[in-house]
């Protein structure tokens, strides 16, 4: 698999994201965008790994295990620079709200500042299998509703990057989330992304606020029914896989 250089810009779009707004919002709804966080040829060049012959451990046809439609491949280590850029300059950014989730969530882990530190745990943990993944739908496709853990070690939050322009690459397809709080009803969310944008979610649950103190919600997250193109997806997941 041919390697994408790593522009030195995304590091430092990365730091000016208003991390505060991105916290607020992964508070308040479980969910945040950051726009613009990948150039249009930089979101080409991902999309155009997904065909290369090497750098993968693992294609999933969805279908064949009831997910959906469509289908994705796992990154192998070492990852493509850029990818390993994102997943160890964004980390940091989110492991204080994790550890604020963790806390308030009545939960003893604990979360390092930095990413190599925690893979280090994940690995120790049996879990040593890279999961970023590249994912691509066709007219048709969609993805289940559902939660990406692969082991007992997770981070609470993810990211997931849209790489083709929604209304003219795709049709449909929309980014779907869930969130089921206890006694209620399950509320929907659609998040509104563009070429380029990075969805940055709860993998799990989150805390919430209530008159009694902070209560847990679970939140799933999925893709809706392609009309008409291809999408594809990078998605950043920072815990390894058993």
């Amino acid at each position: 698999m041919s390697k994408p250089t790593l522009d030195l810009s995304v590091a430092a779009r990365i730091d000016a994201i208003d991390w505060a707004r991105i916290h607020a919002e992964l508070d308040a709804q479980g969910w945040a965008v950051a726009p613009g966080l990948l150039t249009g040829a930089e979101a080409d060049v991902m999309t155009g790994l997904y065909h290369q012959p090497a750098g993968f451990r693992s294609q999933v046809i969805m279908a064949r295990h009831g997910f959906g439609r469509g289908e994705y491949k796992y990154f192998s280590y070492p990852l493509p620079p850029l990818i390993q850029s994102l997943r160890s300059s964004v980390y940091p950014r989110l492991a204080p709200i994790a550890n604020r989730w963790y806390e308030r969530m009545g939960q003893a882990v604990r979360f390092p500042s930095d990413h190599a530190a925690f893979l280090e745990r994940c690995h120790a943990a049996g879990q040593t299998r890279p999961t970023p993944l590249l994912l691509e739908y066709a007219a048709g496709d969609y993805n289940c509703l559902h939660r990406d853990l692969y082991g007992d070690l997770v981070f609470p939050i993810q990211m997931a990057i849209l790489l083709d322009q929604p209304g003219q690459d795709f049709d449909g397809g929309e980014f779907v989330m869930t969130e089921q709080r206890p006694r209620m009803q399950t509320r929907p969310m659609v998040l509104p992304l563009q070429k380029g944008d990075a969805a940055i979610f709860a993998v799990n649950g989150r805390p919430m606020k209530g008159v009694r103190g902070d209560y847990q919600v679970k939140l799933n997250h999925g893709v809706s029914k392609l009309h008409a193109g291809k999408r594809h997806t990078l998605g950043i997941i920072f815990h390894d896989a058993v």
